[in-house]
């Protein structure tokens, strides 16, 4: 190989001479991401404060509107656009105050990212363990790329979110169709925290 090919493709390299991976770039934002709840989490007065500052981060990290079709199931196909921009907002709510009420203000996880595979282009799932106050949890992050990185689905100790809400939205639309899973969910979003 002539000198100056290899100077041109070391040039390409980013610094460090190691070439980033799909792995490695899902990698980098979802730790970015915890590691940015965790502070906020940290920092925040009570339970109200604390959805109000993590929404937005969430927002940007999480594939809200990929985790509710996947929770609806084959009947997200029966969900006008505007319906489903509903339930969307509505799943987002109920992901969202879940994720925030696992926290005890004061108290901080500890997670040790482990192995990361890439199970499809453009899907990686990254793999865990999260100790909180005295338990330690294995957690896999599922993670897909479209525009960017996101979360579209977490898996605690084998149980994936997204099937559990599905076990749950499955016979409720089989039952009663788009409009009952609306109820559902704007009942579910309603409740006290």
């Amino acid at each position: 190989m002539n000198r100056r090919l290899i100077l041109s493709l070391i040039a390409l390299l980013p610094l460090g001479g190691v070439v980033a991976t799909p792995m490695d770039d899902a990698q980098q934002v979802l730790h970015k991401g915890i590691d940015e709840v965790l502070a906020l989490a940290d920092r925040a007065p009570n339970m109200e404060a604390l959805i109000e500052r993590l929404t937005p981060v969430l927002e940007k990290h999480i594939s809200f509107s990929v985790m509710t079709r996947r929770a609806i199931g084959p009947g997200w196909r029966q969900f006008s656009p505007e319906d489903q921009a509903n339930a969307a907002a509505l799943f987002k709510t109920l992901v969202i105050r879940s994720y925030s009420n696992s926290f005890t203000i004061g108290e901080k996880p500890v997670i040790n990212y482990q192995s990361a595979s890439e199970v499809a282009p453009g899907r990686v799932d990254i793999s865990s363990t999260t100790g909180y106050q005295g338990t330690r949890y294995k957690v896999i992050y599922r993670v897909e790329q479209s525009e960017n990185w996101r979360a579209t689905d977490v898996v605690i100790e084998g149980v994936s979110m997204v099937a559990n809400y599905r076990s749950q939205l499955d016979p409720v639309f089989k039952k009663g169709g788009v409009a009952a899973v609306l109820k559902s969910l704007e009942q579910s979003a309603a409740r006290p925290q």
